[in-house]
């Protein structure tokens, strides 16, 4: 895993501190031991590990300037593309997000160990939104979701001029014309469609980032039920 960072890491270009690639690699061997026990990842071979998931995600850090950053984590899931984000950027004030309880927990349990710093919060994200409208600088998700709904659950959350960060694969531009009218609605605009390699594979991602220009409307987001139903 080690081996595969510092041959990956170059090609970004990012540079990190032996004790911050040690800090990741710490943090591939709690979750692949995790994963024994929960289902966490579909990647467990450690050289995959550190290229799909480490090297995929800290990609971002050079699309967006994180440094002192509120950034929230949307679906973190087990913990990306936040936990590596502020491995490698460490004064960013992280928010992990994800409604299931079980990850949260391990993420809270595991990440202080670490000395990783951040909020691990078990919620929904359109429940969350209410108490935290605009809040973050920044908002990312490499969740599953379609980007007409990931757009609904993270855009009221940042406020104007803070971003949307959206992991997304490169055959997304259906995807994203069926987003386009969701986001102008929800305040937003998109600044950037980055496609890029993951080190050391021949695997292709996409980044979209959306800028917030104007206040999210006070009726979204809606509750999940009605944005699946009826995307935006």
């Amino acid at each position: 895993m080690k081996q595969t960072l510092r041959d990956g890491l170059p090609e970004l270009p990012l540079a990190l501190s032996d004790e911050q690639i040690d800090a990741l690699c710490a943090f591939g061997d709690a979750l692949l031991a995790k994963n024994q026990v929960m289902n966490l990842t579909a990647i467990t071979d450690p050289r995959e590990v550190a290229r799909l998931h480490f090297l995929d995600c800290l990609a971002l850090g050079n699309l967006l300037e994180l440094s002192g950053k509120d950034v929230i984590d949307v679906g973190c899931g087990a913990g990306f593309p936040g936990t590596p984000l502020k491995i490698a950027f460490p004064d960013v004030h992280l928010t992990l997000l994800d409604s299931l309880t079980k990850r949260i927990d391990w993420l809270r349990e595991t990440l202080p160990e670490l000395g990783v710093e951040a909020e691990c919060i078990s919620a929904r994200a359109e429940e969350f939104a209410g108490d935290h409208r605009e809040t973050y600088d920044v908002a990312l998700s490499r969740a599953v979701a379609r980007l007409n709904v990931l757009s609904e659950l993270c855009l009221p959350l940042v406020r104007v001029g803070g971003a949307f960060l959206a992991m997304k694969g490169v055959d997304s531009d259906e995807e994203l014309s069926q987003a386009a009218h969701g986001i102008s609605v929800l305040g937003g605009k998109v600044e950037k469609i980055a496609d890029y390699r993951v080190p050391g594979t021949e695997v292709f991602h996409r980044a979209v980032v959306i800028r917030k220009v104007r206040p999210t409307p006070k009726q979204y987001p809606r509750r999940f039920a009605k944005i699946k139903q009826s995307p935006l």
